[in-house]
């Protein structure tokens, strides 16, 4: 019985605990969120809505970027490999499918490639060359929104500090006065609105970085896949041409 309530209160005591960091966690969460709205409205409506909208509109640009490339970053060695063994058994319209019915910027490649097979391996060269140029431009598709947002964001920010001392020298000249208390409205004013410009243009510039390095890797593999098909196509020449 004893060992019965000493396992009850050890219980009791744990869950005590619990509750009592869960509502800290809590009391601190809504502590946070009522300090950002107030810095918020101290650094004027308007210039932080501005730099408010300039974020949302960045992070939407930028997950559009990340699920985009992400679906793009497609392994190419199964498809490389299903199109080397349909164009060594002589089938092109098998290698065709393959390709038409792999996703991706490097399947769109090389059924651009196989599409013109029969013209020769210099024509089919220029294909891949031209297609992967257009593929390119696709992966790279509202990039530069981003990089639009990472500078507009500071702007934004330095824009509100101009107009805060703005608005500490309109002060001065009508009390006559350059005391602390009378500048102290405007300077906050220019300092939250440059804070909070630099904040949003440094989470940008991290997806930026991150879209940016995931964009040099998709179109490594490209290069690579591209130089993979012209060889096999050189070899289906040789072996079914000539």
């Amino acid at each position: 019985m004893k060992k019965l309530f000493a396992k009850a209160f050890l219980g009791l005591c744990a869950l005590g605990t619990s509750t009592v960091a869960f509502a800290q966690e809590a009391a601190i969460d809504s502590g946070m969120h009522q300090a950002l709205k107030t810095k918020f409205i101290e650094g004027g409506a308007d210039f932080m809505s501005l730099v408010a909208i300039t974020l949302v509109l960045g992070l939407a640009f930028c997950l559009e970027r990340i699920i985009y490339l992400n679906l793009a970053d497609v392994n190419p060695d199964r498809l490389l490999k299903g199109i080397e063994d349909a164009l060594e058994s002589g089938d092109i319209e098998g290698a065709k499918s393959i390709a038409r019915d792999t996703r991706g910027p490097i399947a769109s490649i090389a059924y651009q490639g196989l599409m013109r097979i029969d013209k020769g391996i210099d024509v089919v060269e220029k294909s891949i060359v031209s297609y992967g140029g257009v593929q390119g431009g696709l992966l790279e598709k509202n990039l530069s929104w981003v990089s639009l947002f990472i500078a507009m964001a500071p702007s934004l920010g330095f824009l509100g500090t101009v107009v805060g001392m703005i608005m500490a020298f309109d002060k001065i000249e009508q009390v006559g006065d350059i005391s602390p208390t009378v500048v102290a409205g405007g300077m906050k004013v220019a300092l939250i609105t440059t804070v909070g410009g630099l904040i949003v243009a440094l989470i940008l510039q991290v997806f930026y970085n991150y879209l940016l390095s995931k964009l040099e890797g998709i179109l490594n593999k490209m290069e690579d896949a591209s130089i993979t098909l012209i060889d096999m196509v050189i070899k289906y020449d040789l072996k079914f041409k000539n």
